[in-house]
Formats: C-alpha cells, structure tokens, sequence
C-alpha cells in the first residue's frame, strides 16, 4: 500500500499546481469601469449605424451604474444588486425623468432574459489581451445574444446585468440582433482601479419623478 500512495503523490501535486494556475490565470474583481462604443444598425441597408452612442458600465461591490450617452440624450440606469431596486434616469430633448422600480418592477423590465441558456461556440479571439470565448443565446422574445466573453475575468457581483446573469464570465463584445437590426457593443475602455462612490449618487432634484407603470405606458421604461 505505501509504494502505490508514493506513486501518486506527483499525479496529486500536478492536480493542486493546475488548480494554483487556473485561480492565479483568473481575476475576480468587486470595481471595475468598462466602456462600450454603441451602434444600432440595420442589416437590410447601409452598414452606417442609424444611431451611435457611448455605454458605460460602473460596478462597486453589489452596486452597478450603466450609461448610455450620445449628443443627442442619455440614460441612466443605478441598480442596487443587494435589494434589486433601481432608479432610471431619462435626459431627451431638455426634460429629464426619474423613474423609481422596484425589486418586482426590475424583473418585470427584465423578464425577456429569464432562462436564456448562453450555449459555447468553437470560435475564439482576444480582446485588449483577454483570450474570449465565443456563446450564443436567445431571449425569450426571440432577441439572438451573441457575445465573445473572458472567463478571465470575473467580477463578484453576478446581478449586475440580467443579460449575462448565466453567462460563465464577463462579456467584451456582444450584439443584440431582432430581425435586420443589431445593436452592438464594442469594447472601447476597461479600468479595474476603484469606482468613486459618487458614480452612484442620484440626483435630489431637476428631475420630474414618474412611476415605473407610468413609464411603461409613455414607453420610457427601457
């Protein structure tokens, strides 16, 4: 019996150096800021993108702040991970909305990305030095996610986007494709230094209030 537990001692050791490099190879953050450039585009005409725009990410702990900007208008989003509530905030042609939700409204806005399954392709790239993997999934009203993800790279709030809630790592390139038109998001910026917390301070005032049912029937929901 001594000789044969000698004999896989190495076998034991290389298995506890491979789990060492795999953990070391993977970087779990809590902040990190992350920027897209954004472009709708329709598929059946011009590859011009018919809107351009900036989305920014922000996570600090269970905290997330997503931005969506371009000369034109902005939206705000700051989810509280830890509660599921959040606040949106709407700027387009000079009014400017903030709209309240719930725990039960944020799923509700989020319902399409209920039980997507994100299933691994055999295509790969690098992005700013990050080996990505490439899944697909589709949304429940037939939206097709296609994005090329790191597992590199993880952060430790999983809520922070209901979109990629299942998906094994943290997305770099993605498009969100319905019929001729794609939205898709290239990575621009990452920065893993500390997020300030005034990133998510939401504004007291010049802002007209308006519940999330309200939203939904003026269609400022999204």
């Amino acid at each position: 019996m001594i000789p044969s537990r000698r004999r896989s001692l190495p076998w034991i050791l290389l298995v506890g150096l491979g789990l060492v490099a795999d953990a070391e190879a993977q970087k779990k953050v809590s902040e990190l800021t992350i920027v897209y450039d954004y472009a709708l585009r329709d598929k059946s005409s011009e590859p011009k993108p018919i809107l351009s725009a900036t989305y920014s990410l922000y996570i600090k702990a269970n905290r997330s702040r997503t931005e969506l900007t371009n000369a034109l208008f902005s939206s705000t989003v700051f989810l509280d991970d830890k509660t599921g509530t959040a606040v949106a905030l709407k700027e387009l042609n000079g009014q400017k909305i903030l709209i309240s939700m719930s725990a039960d409204n944020w799923e509700d806005r989020n319902k399409r990305y209920q039980g997507i399954v994100f299933h691994k392709t055999s295509e790969t790239k690098t992005i700013a030095g990050y080996s990505c993997s490439h899944a697909i999934a589709q949304t429940a009203d037939s939206v097709t996610i296609s994005v090329y993800f790191t597992s590199d790279l993880m952060t430790e709030n999983k809520d922070y986007d209901p979109t990629f809630k299942n998906l094994d790592g943290f997305p770099l390139q993605y498009d969100l494709i319905k019929g001729d038109r794609v939205i898709s998001y290239t990575l621009a910026s990452i920065n893993l230094n500390p997020v300030p917390a005034s990133k998510f301070d939401i504004p007291k005032t010049g802002y007209r209030e308006m519940s999330y049912e309200e939203s939904i029937k003026q269609g400022s929901a999204n």
